[in-house]
């Protein structure tokens, strides 16, 4: 009885440690049985260089450093130069990386036709989880109804009427550089960011450009607020887009406050507005007496109007990420193209008497007369191939085993693209490093079309290309027409930048302008 006793007394003590080594094997077993299965999944990819990787963390200590310190563009061409047009990196998953600008091009618009590859799901999550449910974070149907609905506003055709507000926008840019002392140090890019706010403000929300002109239907616009909002916004999406848990918006630190009072601010400001517009919906009434002309001829009043799909919430969400999506992409573009032409004098003095040209003409700029501006473009263009501002933003995901360059990728690899290495690369664009607008004037017959990646491709390319090759072309034909300038911190300018969700200038861009004599 006693030997019996003790035998229960010391399995009972024995006991905690045996749970504790059966739970501690499983968790073993687990990570072992995962490790083995990723291992199997994903062998063929083991033939395409990776840079170093942590064996249990892989690369994710590197990301996640990058992100911080607002350097992730940076750390994906910096692997590509180092690793080739093709790597692999790792964050508990297997991420390709692509940088052939050819490659790119042909891997997405084959993909996304035959459904190959999709949006990726931590990709769509992180999108729906700046303020609900848009257009970047779908796939399929609920991609397609959402396009066609804001296609026809974003056209070349349908853009055309928003000529004279676009060109009021630029023309305060102006008047700001005319009124300020000569030789001043101006930071162009908040200049920019102001600019493409109040535009993007002005075609989808009826606001007018004009910070003077009282906007009824709603609060006023706030910029420094409202992008400060939005800046907020686009970090945390970048954040999780590249490993951050979405629920880590709900522990109490700073991140997750500002977060919190970021998606408040642009929901107080937007919800007026987009309440009157499904209001006036409802009341089968495209016209009302208490509203401006500009807010009934707005996206917003047009895209309720005909898509009875959008809700509140989704109608708050899609203009989110319309704002953020029509804001600094153009505004920091712009800022490197004033940067390249003031280090590039031979470019500046062709666009410039290009522009003195065209000036000739009644009206200044104009639909008929912007087709005579295509060295402009074609600058904005060289600008946006070696400053691609969204490089490393958004990625795909293979439904199916595919087959790029050769190799074989898994069901579940995760496709990334770094622009600035695809910008950069010599068997594509010649002297890569050197600013030629020219390369993409090119009309030889015998020659291919060079590839325009910046704006992606195939049916899903960017919403807003006309918009932003529109305001870059009247934007900087202004500038060239008014005024001469230097870049303060030379090159500097266009080497020390850094990624929210956007690539941007960490200087704001100084330039010092003087006033032409125009003649």
């Amino acid at each position: 009885m006693f030997q019996e006793i003790t035998a229960q007394i010391a399995f009972s003590s024995f006991f905690p440690y045996l749970s504790l080594f059966l739970g501690f094997s499983s968790v073993v077993g687990i990570l072992s049985w995962r490790w083995w299965k990723q291992k199997n999944t994903y062998k063929s990819l083991e033939s395409i260089p990776s840079p170093p990787r942590h064996w249990l963390l892989g690369n994710i200590p590197q990301v996640l450093a990058a992100v911080k310190q607002k350097k992730f563009f940076q750390l994906l061409f910096d692997w590509s130069q180092q690793l080739g047009p093709m790597y692999v990196y790792r964050v508990g998953y297997p991420i390709l990386v692509l940088s052939k600008p050819k490659v790119i091009e042909q891997t997405i618009v084959n993909g996304m036709r035959d459904g190959s590859l999709v949006r990726s799901k931590q990709a769509s999550k992180a999108w729906n989880d700046i303020g609900g449910p848009i257009l970047l974070g779908q796939n399929g149907a609920e991609w397609q109804w959402r396009r066609k609905a804001w296609n026809p506003e974003f056209s070349s055709s349908g853009l055309s009427r928003y000529v004279e507000i676009i060109n009021q926008a630029c023309e305060q840019v102006i008047e700001k550089l005319k009124a300020a002392p000569p030789l001043k140090e101006v930071q162009i890019d908040p200049l920019f960011i102001e600019l493409t706010m109040r535009v993007i403000s002005s075609l989808m929300l009826g606001i007018p450009v004009d910070s003077k002109t009282a906007s009824p239907e709603g609060p006023p616009l706030d910029v420094l607020k409202v992008y400060e909002s939005m800046s907020i916004l686009g970090y945390r999406f970048l954040r999780v887009a590249t490993g951050e848990k979405r629920w880590m918006k709900y522990l109490p630190t700073k991140n997750s406050r500002d977060y919190w009072a970021a998606r408040r601010y642009i929901e107080d400001f937007l919800t007026p507005r987009i309440d009157l517009a499904l209001q006036m919906r409802e009341q089968n009434k495209t016209d009302l007496a208490q509203v401006s002309s500009l807010f009934q001829e707005s996206m917003l009043v047009k895209i309720a109007a005909k898509e009875p799909k959008y809700n509140r919430e989704t109608l708050i969400a899609e203009a989110i990420e319309l704002l953020i999506a029509g804001t600094d992409t153009t505004a920091h573009s712009l800022s490197f193209a004033v940067a390249e032409l003031a280090l590039n004098p031979r470019v500046f003095q062709q666009a410039q008497a290009i522009v003195d040209q065209v000036w000739q003409s009644p009206g200044g700029i104009n639909t008929e007369n912007l087709k005579e501006l295509t060295y402009i473009q074609a600058i904005f263009k060289e600008t946006l191939r070696l400053y691609s501002v969204a490089s490393g933003s958004t990625s795909l995901e293979a439904q199916r085993d595919i087959i790029i360059e050769d190799k074989v990728i898994p069901r579940g690899t995760k496709v990334f693209w770094s622009m600035f290495g695809a910008g950069r690369d010599p068997e594509i664009y010649s002297h890569p490093e050197e600013f030629l607008p020219e390369r993409w004037l090119n009309k030889s017959t015998e020659s291919t079309p060079l590839p325009m990646i910046t704006f992606g491709s195939g049916s899903h390319r960017c919403l807003g290309e006309h918009l932003s090759m529109l305001e870059a072309t009247v934007m900087l034909s202004l500038l060239l027409r008014h005024f001469d300038w230097e870049l303060v911190n030379g090159r500097a300018s266009l080497e020390n930048l850094q990624q929210n969700l956007l690539i941007y200038p960490c200087d704001g861009m100084p330039v010092r302008f003087r006033l032409r004599n125009e003649g």
